[in-house]
């Protein structure tokens, strides 16, 4: 198995994939999808949905295994939370 190197900060990887979903991906997987994931190729834009963080990244990696990658939970602020709080976005 290949090892994928990070070709980016983590600010910019942040930034880019922030601006990628809110821009372009967001009004396309909203509806009907809270609380699922999102994962996103910065460097293209390509992006998968699925239920769980390892489907959604094996999904986007079988069609670009050289994917740089960003997850965002579809209506939340982060993918994952501690405590028993919920982070639910206000929209």
């Amino acid at each position: 198995m290949t090892v994928r190197q990070p070709r980016y900060s983590k600010e910019e990887f942040a930034q880019r994939g922030d601006a990628l979903y809110n821009s372009q991906i967001r009004s396309q997987v909203e509806e009907g999808n809270t609380g699922k994931i999102v994962s996103i190729d910065i460097e293209t834009g390509a992006f998968e949905v699925a239920d769980d963080i390892v489907n959604a990244s094996e999904h986007l990696l079988a069609k670009y295994p050289d994917a740089q990658t960003w997850f965002i939970r579809i209506g939340h602020r982060s993918v994952y939370h501690f405590g028993a709080r919920s982070v639910r976005e206000t929209l």
